[in-house]
């Protein structure tokens, strides 16, 4: 009965846009993102290499209003990576699911508002070479208040009632501590049980809904969960649906999961999930990283993970998230930290970095774009993807002054956090440089170039406070 029932509303969830099936071909495949094939640490978009480089004002994109706007915004500035949670926790008319009645949903029947608003930030997005990276559950909505509003809610709908699924009407604890036997529908997991069948159907539904409008689009790639915590099956699972529904459109797409602890480094339980399968992690996202990690530990977590990760399966890395904000009890610090994690993600070897929303990150404010406009900057003067650490030739520096990448002999970028001077070990790098200063907080050039002599070990020093990166390049 299951099966049967998955295979009618996978025909009706594609069949609503059967119309739109030339949309994928091989001049949409060419514009696939997927890893770049000279080093597949980094992104390759519409056949060039591309560094992912984001922020934006909301997780659930395509419910914001203004989206047009917004992605105008981000666009001008030179960001290209935005995360787009399938929120299920915003107002009641702006479920995925239709109201029939009094507050109450059908979840047989689709909120075309809802979906309609995906298909244009699909859109938009496309048209502007930006990347969206989907999450297709969020363990917070069927949670605590969200769960109060929640269609999948019993009380709220008129597709089954609490004692035929086994649902509780109401799941006050933390999300993290992975009560909710909605993440157990799959058979073989903790908590699962028959009842959940009924709930499975609906979930296979909503899956297919999404992948009738994403498949058809080249900049997308598909994190399964947020911060989830629950046994790494249920990710898995919705991996090969998503893969098996992309490969029968003769498409290609990438996947991964956001694992809550993998901030815990060396003690983290489900990091090792992801370094050890590249199959079902295409790429990573280790954005947890970026949360109670502060100054230098941060840098070395962050270079730990990022060698994990590589190590068997080499792939792109990214952080969807990066907190900075609203000095939270999970660590997110301040808007200033946001900004330092920002740059040690770029300089460590990330493919992707965006900006965590407010309150918790720096979302899409002044620090944010001034950061995304002095990356490009510094992109102009050297790719991220020639460059790796080396923190070995920077000496006199304080914790948490200053931090290098480079390819030796011929480009350096030192990014200082707040001013500064290190001394740069060119001793092995003759020759004569040009550095040039770029201004984090105001993501500009400064207007005065040094010429620095190579063959020896010079000095460094930012020009004023706040944050700079220098960008050392060989003259020809």
């Amino acid at each position: 009965m299951r099966f049967l029932i998955s295979f009618l509303v996978s025909v009706l969830s594609f069949g609503s846009i059967i119309g739109q099936e030339k949309l994928t071909s091989i001049e949409n495949q060419k514009g696939q993102l997927q890893p770049w094939s000279e080093n597949v640490r980094y992104w390759e978009y519409k056949g060039e290499p591309v560094l992912l480089l984001g922020g934006s004002k909301t997780d659930h994109l395509f419910l914001a209003d203004d989206l047009l706007e917004h992605l105008n915004e981000i666009k001008k500035v030179g960001g290209n990576f935005v995360r787009n949670t399938m929120s299920q926790r915003e107002g009641l008319d702006l479920k995925p699911y239709a109201l029939i009645k009094d507050s109450i949903f059908d979840l047989n029947q689709w909120n075309q508002d809802y979906w309609n608003r995906f298909e244009n930030m699909l859109k938009w997005t496309n048209e502007r070479d930006i990347i969206v990276q989907i999450e297709v559950w969020d363990r917070f909505d069927y949670s605590q208040q969200f769960w109060e509003i929640s269609p999948w809610n019993p009380r709220l709908n008129i597709n089954y009632d609490y004692k035929q699924v086994g649902f509780d009407e109401k799941y006050p604890r933390h999300p993290s501590q992975d009560v909710q036997p909605f993440f157990h529908s799959i058979p073989g997991m903790p908590k699962y049980n028959k009842k959940i069948d009924a709930i499975y159907e609906y979930q296979e539904a909503f899956v297919n809904k999404m992948l009738s409008y994403s498949l058809h689009y080249g900049n997308v790639l598909y994190c399964m969960n947020n911060e989830t915590m629950t046994d790494s099956k249920w990710g898995k699972h919705w991996i090969n649906f998503i893969k098996n529904k992309a490969k029968e459109k003769g498409v290609s797409v990438n996947t991964t999961d956001m694992f809550d602890d993998v901030h815990k480094g060396k003690t983290s339980i489900y990091a090792p999930i992801i370094f050890n399968d590249g199959e079902h992690y295409s790429f990573a996202d280790i954005s947890q990283v970026n949360s109670r990690n502060f100054d230098d530990t941060h840098w070395h977590e962050l270079q730990w993970l990022l060698e994990q990760v590589n190590k068997k399966n080499p792939r792109p890395s990214n952080h969807t998230k990066i907190y900075g904000s609203g000095f939270s009890s999970f660590g997110s610090g301040s808007q200033e930290d946001g900004v330092e994690r920002f740059w040690r993600n770029i300089l460590a070897g990330s493919a992707g970095v965006r900006f965590h929303r407010p309150f918790a990150g720096n979302g899409f404010n002044d620090r944010a774009k001034a950061s995304i406009k002095a990356g490009r900057l510094l992109e102009s003067q050297m790719k991220l993807w020639e460059l790796k650490p080396h923190m070995e030739l920077l000496s006199n520096r304080l914790p948490n002054e200053a931090y290098l990448a480079a390819k030796p002999g011929e480009k350096y970028a030192v990014y200082f956090t707040n001013s500064g001077s290190v001394d740069l070990d060119l001793s092995k790098a003759q020759g004569n440089f040009t550095l040039k200063w770029i201004s984090i907080s105001e993501g500009t050039f400064y207007k005065k170039e040094e010429k620095i002599e190579g063959g020896k070990i010079v000095n460094i020093k930012a020009p004023f406070k706040g944050g700079w990166v220098a960008a050392l390049t060989k003259n020809n």
